[in-house]
């Protein structure tokens, strides 16, 4: 059937055909993403501190949204810091980091590793990364799974500790998310760490 005899019948039927939104790039948004490239393309950390991976979700209290932002060590999986908050921004992201390297205290030379998030992109949490040292990372436009760790992680978390919960208030899910990343840090076990915690496993290559 031709492209006329369509159009033709459509007419006759009232119909209007309608389209989806073209995508045009904006050569001003590739440039500024240009200076956070993607450093771990085809690579894997191979000891602690080496690279940490963070990201953002959502969970809901009381009918209302609440966001998490985590940071973990990419080769132990362990969760380093955490910040929950009623706001997106990057004070919710930054929290996070700097929760983490009070703990770790990381040389200079580590790779932070994130979504294309505004969160991550903000200036609140370029200037601290940057004054210490630290490598910015990006994952690449339309790309979300290079980022597998950290999804992984909002994965487990969802499954094993909030479906089918409903939080009150803050505090409930606070102490939800208390117990879970302890239980995730020192008990749960991993293939990709031979069966063990991040916990043990660290202990075990430190």
């Amino acid at each position: 059937m031709g492209r006329r005899r369509v159009e033709r019948l459509m007419r006759l039927e009232g119909l209007r055909g309608r389209m989806i939104r073209i995508y045009r790039p904006n050569p001003r948004l590739h440039r500024f993403y240009e200076q956070y490239p993607n450093h771990l393309w085809k690579r894997q950390a191979k000891r602690l501190d080496q690279v940490w991976v963070g990201d953002v979700t959502y969970l809901s209290v009381a009918g209302r949204w609440r966001y998490l932002a985590v940071v973990l060590d990419q080769c132990s999986r362990r969760v380093l810091g955490w910040s929950l908050a009623p706001r997106r921004g990057s004070h919710l992201t930054r929290k996070a980091f700097d929760l983490a390297a009070r703990r770790r205290r990381p040389a200079p030379g580590l790779i932070f590793h994130s979504d294309r998030g505004s969160e991550y992109a903000g200036t609140g949490l370029g200037d601290r990364l940057r004054s210490m040292g630290v490598r910015q990372s990006m994952t690449r436009g339309g790309c979300p799974s290079d980022n597998p760790h950290a999804e992984s992680f909002f994965h487990s978390l969802k499954a094993e500790a909030v479906h089918g919960m409903q939080f009150v208030d803050d505090a409930a899910l606070r102490r939800c998310l208390t117990s879970y990343v302890a239980y995730y840090n020192q008990r749960r076990l991993h293939s990709s760490l031979g069966y063990r915690s991040p916990v043990e496993y660290e202990r075990d290559v430190a």
